[in-house]
C-alpha cells in the first residue's frame, strides 16, 4: 500500500504529521514520533510578541523601561516564560535535523506586518524544511474593518515568502467571511498551502471570583466537521496543498480528511492523550481501510467526496441547512 503524499512540494512517507506542539522540544521524543510514522513535524510556535521582547531587552537589557503601554504588554507572558528562546529556537531546528530524517516545519506565530517576520530566513538558515506561518488574531476593535486585517495578513505573508526560498504554508482560523477567496489571495502572494484551522482557546468565566479563566482543552472528533467542510470547498480550486489540523483523533477521522481533499493530517491532541505509539494504530487503520476496498494509494482516495463534481455548492450547502432545520419535530 503507497500512503505516500505531496505536502507542500515535499514528498511525505504517508499523510500523518505532528501539528504544531511541545513534541519537538525534546529531540528523543521527536524521534520516537518519527519511529512511529510521524511523515513531517511541525515546531511550536515562535511568537512575534516574543521576538519583539527580545528585541527590547537586547536594546534597553530590561523588559520594562521599554513599554510604552505596560498595562497591554503585562497580558503577555514575560520573556523567561516562553519555553524556546528565539536563539534557542534556532538551534532547536539545528538538532532536529541531525537527529530526523523527516522533515522539520518551523512554526511563526504574529498578526500583523513588522520586523518579526525577518526571522523565517533565520528559520531557514537553520535547516527548516518549510515554514507555518499562523495568522492568529482575535480581532475586538469595531473601528477596524475586516478588508483591512486580511490586506494586513496577506502583507505579512508576502513578506515572509519573498524573505525564503522555502514553501510556506499559512494556518487560518475560520472565521473570514469568503476563505475560498483568501486563500486565493494568500497563493497569489506565493503561498504554497494552508492549514485549516487554528483552534482558538476559549476562557471560561469564574462566577465566584468574577475572573476570567484561560483554559486548555484538546480536541475531539467533533471539532473536524468544519474543517471537512471547509477542506471539501476549498480542494477543487487550490492550487497547493491543503492540511486539515484539529480534531483528527481516529481512522476514521483521517480518512474523511483525505476524502475531503486533505493532503496532510496534523495530529497534536491524539498524541497528548496517547502518547506517540498511536500514530502506528493510526497507520495500520488507514492501511487496513485502504486494503478492504481496493485502493493501492491515497491519491485515489484524495478529494472524492469535496464540492468538485456539484455545480453549485452554495446551494448544496443551503439546500441541506434547510432539510435539517425541517427534520426536527417537537
Amino acid at each position: 500500500m503507497n500512503l505516500t503524499t505531496k505536502y507542500l512540494g515535499l514528498t511525505l512517507e504517508n499523510p500523518l504529521v505532528v501539528g504544531a506542539s511541545p513534541f519537538c522540544d525534546n529531540t528523543a521524543v521527536a524521534r520516537q514520533l518519527q519511529d512511529a510514522g510521524a511523515s513531517a513535524i511541525v515546531m511550536r510556535s515562535l511568537f512575534e510578541e516574543q521576538i519583539d521582547a527580545e528585541q527590547r531587552a537586547l536594546v534597553y537589557h530590561v523588559e520594562t523601561s521599554a513599554e510604552s503601554n505596560a498595562e497591554a504588554t503585562s497580558y503577555f507572558p514575560t520573556f523567561t516564560e516562553y519555553q524556546l528562546t528565539p536563539d534557542h529556537y534556532l538551534r532547536q531546528i539545528e538538532h532536529l535535523k541531525k537527529s530526523l530524517t523527516i522533515p522539520v516545519i518551523a512554526s511563526l506565530n504574529g498578526c500583523r506586518p513588522g520586523g518579526w517576520t525577518d526571522y523565517a530566513q533565520r528559520f531557514q538558515s537553520a535547516g527548516a524544511d518549510a515554514i507555518e506561518l499562523n495568522l492568529y488574531q482575535l480581532v475586538s476593535d469595531p473601528a477596524v474593518a475586516g478588508d483591512q486585517i486580511e490586506a494586513d495578513m496577506l502583507e505579512t505573508v508576502g513578506s515572509v515568502v519573498r524573505a525564503v526560498t522555502i514553501p510556506v504554508a499559512v494556518k487560518l482560523s475560520p472565521f473570514h467571511t469568503s476563505p475560498a477567496n483568501f486563500v486565493a489571495e494568500l497563493e497569489n502572494v506565493g503561498a504554497k498551502g494552508v492549514v485549516v484551522f487554528n483552534r482558538f482557546y476559549q476562557p471560561d468565566f469564574n462566577i465566584e471570583d468574577l475572573e476570567v479563566q484561560p483554559q486548555l482543552r484538546l480536541s475531539d472528533s467533533t471539532e473536524l466537521l468544519l474543517r471537512l467542510r471547509w477542506l471539501a470547498i476549498l480542494a477543487p480550486s487550490v492550487r497547493g496543498s491543503l492540511a486539515a489540523s484539529g480534531g483528527a483523533h481516529t481512522t476514521e477521522d483521517i480518512v474523511k480528511a483525505l476524502l475531503a481533499g486533505a493532503h496532510a493530517v496534523q495530529l497534536v491532541s491524539v498524541l497528548l492523550r496517547h502518547g506517540p505509539r498511536i500514530l502506528s494504530t493510526l497507520l495500520v487503520g488507514l492501511k487496513d481501510w485502504l486494503t478492504e476496498r481496493g485502493y493501492e494509494n491515497i491519491d485515489q482516495l484524495r478529494g472524492a467526496l469535496d464540492l468538485r463534481h456539484c455545480p453549485d455548492p452554495a446551494a448544496f450547502e443551503r439546500a441541506n441547512y434547510i432539510r435539517i432545520l425541517q427534520s426536527w419535530r417537537v
